[in-house]
């Protein structure tokens, strides 16, 4: 399905990010698994994923810096060639208190953060995708950027500025024939969600409509559906992966 294809998943050493790089490799990706702290992480992925008989290498880089950025990018492409499919993943953590109790720095590090880490990425490859008028990027955001809940104000505000960016990106890079989306995940058990109490996962699985709250591979499944080419005439949008509870939501 994702034959010659070279991917770069940033965030990629654990969570939604790893399952991302695997179920990419599983479907014939060359994939670069980005991480910032997390090698031993990362080689596990890249171990898993050889293992299994695709191909991978392991990439540090912290991609709010745009030196770090340029130097991963330039490693890439020695040793892999020209990323055309970017799944942008990096995990940028926040305290989860009531916005009236979180300082504005914690508030700006998480916004600027997430849009250093999207913008520093896009900016060093898109000179390539435009000369080759081929690229596929795919953002992961949260639900909770169209449905904020308690405790997670920062996080819902950072997501929706990203998911800003995404909608201008695509469609300033359409005319050249890169798509870009976003998924919107719904609660899944990596990341803050691990942190999650039973209980409120237990509220979360009652009210969605799949009766469950989500797995990394699932939120990776719905990367892969934007990845392919047969979704070639996809750019722009927003996919909810939460089980159909937003239709509880809406």
């Amino acid at each position: 399905m994702l034959e010659n294809r070279i991917a770069l998943v940033t965030g990629a050493s654990r969570g939604i990010g790893a399952a991302t790089a695997r179920m990419l490799a599983k479907h014939g990706a060359i994939v670069a698994v980005n991480y910032r702290n997390s090698a031993a992480e990362a080689e596990q992925v890249v171990t898993d994923i050889t293992r299994a008989g695709g191909q991978a290498m392991a990439v540090q880089a912290d991609v709010r810096l745009q030196s770090d950025v340029e130097r991963m990018v330039k490693i890439i492409g020695e040793r892999l060639g020209p990323v055309d499919t970017l799944v942008l993943n990096a995990y940028i953590g926040v305290p989860m208190l009531p916005l009236t109790q979180t300082s504005w720095e914690h508030v700006e590090a998480k916004v600027t953060g997430e849009l250093k880490a999207a913008f520093y990425v896009v900016k060093a490859l898109a000179p390539e995708m435009l000369e080759r008028k081929r690229g596929c990027i795919i953002a992961i955001s949260s639900n909770v950027a169209q449905h904020p809940v308690a405790f997670m104000g920062a996080y819902s505000v950072a997501k929706s500025a990203l998911e800003a960016l995404m909608r201008a990106l695509a469609l300033e890079l359409g005319p050249a024939g890169i798509r870009v989306n976003t998924v919107a995940a719904g609660l899944t058990i990596s990341g803050d969600g691990a942190q999650t109490p039973d209980q409120v996962k237990q509220m979360v699985a009652a009210m969605t409509p799949l009766g469950r709250y989500a797995q990394p591979k699932d939120i990776a499944g719905a990367v892969l559906m934007l990845a392919q080419d047969e979704a070639s005439f996809a750019t722009g949008n927003v996919l909810t992966v939460d089980g159909g509870l937003r239709i509880r939501l809406v």
